[in-house]
């Protein structure tokens, strides 16, 4: 693995005198950036040797705490393991007050252990090179829907949609509205300066099926590269939101009647010379391209919990609402899970249509592009597309909660071999502790539900 030489630090700090601080952040199981602040004297020395992290940053909750099973606190001392920074990831954060730079770590193969084990762009990384060894190197995008939300909540206490420029609060859906566009274009005007200063190639903007739900659309490229851009991009919404005075939603479903959000992947697969493999004029593609969609459905239910980490994330999945239900594939048709999008032969891939905006981009790729060597390794067949409504035509169903799914990926022999026992055994400890937490607490649907009527 190769991490930023320290010229690239020296370079910036002369190029960036009025930097102060630096963000040095490592994504975690849940797609949580967790690290430290830096002054600026310090940059240099992470550069030249790595800076020491607690092995337990890696095994935490979505709330922060400790999870004792990951084997990553008392077992081994909660160790400092060593992280070194990622090419290409320092960049300015222009929406802070004070003069601050962020800069993105991984652990070290070897002196990040046994952290390295959880880390989850290290597992992408082992999935990309066991495709590269066979020729075939993976191509990905990233469809990221949000909902841009007021800071302060209604009167009873719940998130709404963010005022406009008119001050007026967004009530009608309007998908693809561009007047909904132009009352957020002061946001959307830094948002794609962000992008472009941190080098993240952002591109077509919907307004969504929901009332100030929005989606960006990533330009695709290397795997590795595009959910790293993916990681800083969501990070960057966020900042960018809240100097606005707003508060940007990734949760899958926030609003019980409105529209979910999700994190649509594309993915094809290309040769040395960047040719893709997947190019046909046949709309359903290459035999390689159904092979591919034949391991992407065989893995689907044990991956879900990649794809669908959270309690919440199951509340997306409902018939008729474009969040899929069932292991299906088609051709230009949104009722499927996985759809091939029409367009020029050169241009064929499949579009992943399963995850939510919830996921890690990182564990989200190791989990299709695992299921994709699956599939072509064994020649699956995935059958013939869906033609029509998906959702009328499935003959089997995924799961809609969250302990079906963890159960699914904890029996899973496949997932054992694919992400190795080592990452599961982390993974599925912080999974579970979250689980039983959730379930224990009593809240408002428990009293409005039983309260009187049990």
């Amino acid at each position: 693995m190769t991490f930023a030489p320290a010229h690239h630090a020296q370079a910036f700090l002369a190029e960036n005198p009025d930097i102060e601080l630096f963000e040095l952040f490592i994504l975690d199981a849940n797609g949580i950036p967790r690290g430290k602040l830096l002054h600026r004297e310090e940059l240099l020395a992470l550069y030249e040797t790595g800076r020491p992290l607690p092995s337990t940053m890696l095994g935490l909750s979505i709330h922060g705490e400790d999870v004792e099973n990951s084997g990553l606190v008392w077992d081994v001392g909660d160790i400092d393991c060593r992280a070194y920074p990622l090419e290409g990831s320092l960049v300015r954060l222009p929406w802070r007050q004070i003069p601050t730079a962020a800069v993105q770590v991984s652990m070290h193969p070897t002196e990040g252990l046994p952290a390295t084990v959880a880390d989850p762009r290290q597992l992408l990384i082992r999935v990309i090179e066991q495709l590269q060894a066979e020729g075939l190197h993976p191509v990905m995008a990233c469809e990221l829907e949000f909902y841009l939300l007021d800071q302060k909540r209604d009167a009873n206490g719940r998130p709404q949609p963010a005022l406009d420029q008119d001050g007026a609060r967004p009530r009608q859906t309007q998908v693809y509205g561009l007047r909904e566009l132009e009352q957020i274009e002061p946001f959307l005007k830094d948002l794609y300066a962000a992008c472009k200063a941190q080098g993240i190639p952002a591109r077509t903007a919907i307004s969504e099926y929901a009332p100030g739900q929005v989606e960006i659309t990533l330009e695709h490229g290397d795997a590795l590269q595009a959910m790293d851009q993916a990681v800083r991009y969501k990070r960057l919404v966020k900042g960018v939101a809240h100097a606005h005075g707003m508060q940007a939603c990734f949760m899958a479903k926030p609003f019980d009647n409105l529209a979910g959000t999700g994190m649509h992947m594309h993915v094809s697969l290309a040769d040395a010379e960047g040719h893709n493999l997947f190019a046909s004029e046949d709309p359903a593609g290459t035999p390689l391209l159904r092979h591919a969609v034949g391991g992407m459905l065989a893995s689907l239910l044990d991956s879900l919990l990649l794809f669908c980490p959270n309690a919440n994330s199951y509340r997306r999945f409902q018939a008729n609402s474009y969040a899929p239900l069932a292991p299906t594939w088609g051709v230009d048709n949104r009722t499927v899970s996985l759809r091939v999008p029409g367009g020029p032969a050169n241009t064929r891939h499949v579009e992943h249509r399963i995850c939510g905006a919830d996921a890690n981009p990182y564990l989200a790729a190791a989990a299709i592009l695992a299921g994709i060597h699956r599939g072509v390794s064994q020649q699956l067949d995935p059958g013939a597309p869906v033609e029509g409504n998906g959702y009328a035509q499935a003959k089997t169903l995924l799961p809609t909660d969250w302990l079906s799914s963890l159960q699914a990926l904890e029996r899973s022999s496949w997932a054992r071999d694919a992400f190795g026992s080592d990452f599961l055994r982390v993974y599925l400890a912080v999974k579970q502790a979250e689980y039983r937490a959730f379930m224990a607490e009593v809240g408002e649907q428990d009293w409005r539900w039983y309260l009187t009527n049990a």
